[in-house]
């Protein structure tokens, strides 16, 4: 291959990769069932855009039909910074309707758009606006379970609002102003914990529980918008950031009646560091916290009398490397066998994640599955037959099915039958679930499912993008090796067209590598990753790892970082390299990786430490130095700055900085709130410092996921330039 240019005859440009929804993933989403089972509703933009309305699909009639459509007026560049910052924390790209719910016991629905909240009576009713933030935005709004009123946060409280219409009142005080807020979840709660909400209705709609956050004490930490033509107010934006090893935000949990009085704060014990993860009201009125410690090796679920705030300890997970949060707490609402009260629970005591059944006390009963595989959620719960649903890795990490099994144990029954990743919804009933699979070589489709025994009842969706018989994209080949310690990785290879020849090829190895993300699956998501297909069609083989660290493998495999981040994972990168080259695959002269987030900091660890391997890095958004992220995550994996400091100082790119020999590309967005130009910007000195050129790659107005159209484009032809011009 050496002597071969690439060239550039592909069917894919770079408007494939840039534009989202990516091929064959405009697919219908956000799926629920009514609650009386009659209809399944959903987000979708049947033009294959990202500009979603809400549908209903009748399952008496058969018939589809359009119930709500966008209001119209919002876009990325008009919405307020509060609605700008959630859209970050959720990775959300898609506009329109991008949030709808249906009240539990009502056929009540209400839609929430870009600060602004509308509700319906019901499918064909009209829709109507309930709130008008005029600039200040409704934040978060919940609909109560009777759907008689809207909650949501306006201004650093919590309000509410009759469902009807009529004036909305204050529930929360002493926030505003004052470097606190109700009802909102902090930034890490967000961005780290996967919670978006601070507060949570009451079953019987009498009550709200709520999270005080206090970040007043946190010091300011302001971004600069450089790029815009003005300054002043508007140009520049504070954030109460807590970087690893300094100060937390300071949580309470309250709780407040609806009608009147006073808020009741909850009892959470002595230690005041501390993260609050998850909450659930209970059947009987209580509520329930699962709170976890600074070091995340301890999680308490705990329940609280929202009278007097009273609480007791139902049990308690640690772990000597660190707890992962879940949601697959759920309280069961009748008895099991005369008992009141009982719950599952999940836990990772055995290595991987599995179910367990409780009483309501927190007395084991039994534990409800087993092996080395993870249970990855909790679907649904049939409690008259004593059946729980879940999803799982079973069979293989790199797939996902829908399971069941007896809340008496038994072995577990796998009820979807494709290979492939399955995501699923129950009915209410539990008699059904809606079920969108897809796999490498099967664009995601959309069906109705008997839970009985998996048969299918109907087809949901199966339209084909007209984009796919133009690019004709080819699944990769999924791939098993072992490393230097006879540890078995998955990976992925996508192999050049046959006119670029047998190889070796230049190759490009596209990496994340860190914790709670698995890039190797049999899935459509691995597939129409579309810079890997452009690449690719470039004639570069193209290799993804799934290296120790990563998910769904257990917790024996992922702790294999603990306290040492940067060295497992580019160890098993360079192992990768090296099989690649014995099969003849890889041009071991012409070898490079690039990564965004996480995978920008093992783009950089690779090309620092591993430089006989690795001759040309891209490295997107990277951390280089861990104290200068956040708390939550940073400290999970390494403890603080104080308690490890040469695990900080060995993980730091900065530190490898003098064996670099390769070139290096850095790409940031100057205004990214989560991981901050400051990283790169202490790279460069760093790289400065030790006379090692580089390139530099900026977008003034983007954050840490790009979103303009023109800023995405400009950016993969880069990318592409830089490689073909280093490595062809």
């Amino acid at each position: 291959m050496a002597d071969r240019p690439i060239r550039e005859t592909t069917s894919i440009s770079i408007e494939d990769i840039a534009r989202y929804p990516l091929p064959g993933m405009g697919i219908p989403g956000s799926l629920a069932f009514c609650p009386d089972d009659r209809l399944i509703t959903y987000l979708h933009s049947p033009e294959h855009t990202l500009e979603r309305q809400l549908y209903a699909f009748d399952l008496n009639s058969g018939e589809h039909r359009l119930l709500i459509e966008s209001p119209g007026g919002k876009s990325e560049e008009n919405i307020a910074p509060e609605e700008a910052l959630r859209r970050e924390r959720q990775r959300q790209r898609e506009l329109g309707v991008t949030h709808y719910a249906w009240a539990r016991h009502s056929s009540r629905l209400l839609v929430a758009y870009f600060g602004d909240i509308y509700t319906s009576d019901g499918p064909g009713q009209p829709l109507r606006r309930l709130v008008h933030s005029d600039g200040d935005p409704a934040i978060d709004p919940q609909i109560s379970p009777d759907g008689d009123w809207v909650a949501y946060v306006q201004n650093a409280e919590v309000y509410v609002v009759p469902f009807a219409g009529g004036d909305a009142r204050q529930l929360t005080h002493g926030a505003r102003e004052t470097g606190r807020t109700n009802g909102l979840a902090e930034y890490i709660a967000q961005e780290e914990m996967d919670r978006a909400s601070g507060f949570w209705w009451s079953p019987d709609s009498r009550w709200i529980a709520f999270e005080e956050v206090d970040e007043s004490h946190i010091p300011v930490y302001r971004i600069v918008h450089q790029g815009k033509s003005g300054t002043g107010e508007g140009t520049q934006e504070d954030h109460r950031y807590p970087f690893a090893g300094c100060a937390n935000a300071r949580v309470r949990l309250g709780v407040v009646p609806i009608e009147s009085g006073e808020s009741v704060w909850m009892d959470l014990g002595e230690e005041q560091d501390i993260y609050l993860a998850r909450f659930h009201w209970l059947p009987d009125g209580r509520l329930s916290a699962q709170i976890e410690n600074r070091q995340q090796t301890q999680l308490n679920l705990v329940v609280f009398d929202p009278l007097n705030g009273q609480s007791k300890t139902l049990l308690q997970e640690t772990s000597p490397v660190w707890i992962n949060l879940h949601d697959l707490f759920r309280p069961l609402e009748q008895t099991y066998h005369g008992m009141a009260g009982c719950f599952l629970w999940a836990s990772e005591r055995s290595g991987y994640r599995h179910l367990y059944l409780y009483d309501a006390d927190g007395v084991l009963i039994r534990q409800l599955t087993s092996g080395d595989w993870m249970v990855d959620s909790l679907a649904g719960v049939d409690e008259a037959a004593g059946r729980v649903y879940f999803t799982a890795s079973l069979e293989d990490p790199r797939q996902c099915h829908l399971y069941v099994v007896s809340l008496d144990g038994c072995e577990p029954r796998r009820l979807t039958h494709e290979p492939g990743t399955h995501s699923v919804v129950l009915d209410y009933a539990c008699h059904r679930f809606i079920d969108t699979w897809h796999a490498l070589n099967r664009p995601p489709i959309i069906g109705l499912f008997s839970l009985a025994d998996g048969s299918l009842l109907r087809t949901l969706y199966d339209e084909r993008d007209p984009r796919l018989e133009r690019l004709s994209l080819d699944p990769p080949e999924l791939i098993t090796l072992q490393n230097r310690h006879g540890t078995s990785l998955y990976g992925a290879l996508f192999h050049p067209p046959e006119r670029f020849g047998p190889g070796p090829y230049p190759t490009l190895v596209y990496v994340y590598g860190g914790p709670h993300t698995q890039l190797v699956v049999d899935g459509w998501s691995l597939t129409v990753t579309m810079r890997l297909q452009y690449l690719c069609s470039l004639g570069f083989l193209i290799f993804v790892l799934d290296n120790r660290g990563s998910a769904r493998r257990g917790l024996a495999f992922e702790g294999m970082i603990q306290n040492d981040l940067g060295h497992a994972e580019v160890d098993d990168q360079v192992d990768g390299v090296r099989w690649l080259v014995a099969q003849g695959l890889a041009d071991q002269q012409r070898v490079g990786i690039f990564g965004w987030s996480y995978g920008g900091y093992m783009a950089a660890m690779c090309l620092a430490r591993a430089p006989e391997v690795f001759k040309v890095a891209v490295a997107g958004a990277p951390v280089t130095h861990w104290d200068g992220y956040d708390t939550f995550y940073t400290e999970r994996y390494m403890g603080t700055p104080q308690s490890n400091p040469l695990g900080y100082q060995a993980s730091s790119v900065f530190t490898h900085i003098p064996n670099l020999r390769g070139k290096l590309m850095v790409v940031h967005g100057l205004i990214d709130e989560n991981v901050h130009f400051r990283h790169s910007a202490r790279l460069i000195n760093a790289l400065i410092a030790a006379r090692k050129p580089y390139d530099l790659l900026l977008f003034p107005d983007e954050r840490h996921m790009p979103r303009r159209l023109a800023d995405r484009v400009f950016m993969e032809e880069q990318v592409r330039d830089y490689f073909v011009k280093h490595l062809v």
